[in-house]
């Protein structure tokens, strides 16, 4: 049985988040080599995010995302002792 489009599609993008999540370690990597404080590197990751994020959804677009990111935080999400199974 082939996989149906939807499954490919979620597929596709999950193979680019993961693509996407290496090319950012690196560049962290690369900040902390050279130096950078992690805060520092974090700060401007956040603000190039927000600024990309808001230009493709619109100020409206950006909040929403805001407020479910806020809300996978406070559930456990990004937090660094969260196991993966």
């Amino acid at each position: 049985m082939e996989p149906r489009r939807n499954e490919i599609d979620e597929m596709i993008v999950h193979e680019k988040t993961q693509a996407a999540l290496e090319y950012q370690n690196e560049a962290w990597a690369d900040g902390i080599a050279d130096g950078i404080e992690p805060e520092i590197i974090a700060d401007a990751a956040f603000a190039l995010a927000m600024r990309e994020t808001i230009r493709i959804h619109g100020e409206d677009g950006a909040e929403a995302i805001l407020e479910s990111l806020r809300s996978r935080m406070l559930a456990g999400e990004f937090s660094p002792e969260r196991r993966f199974q």
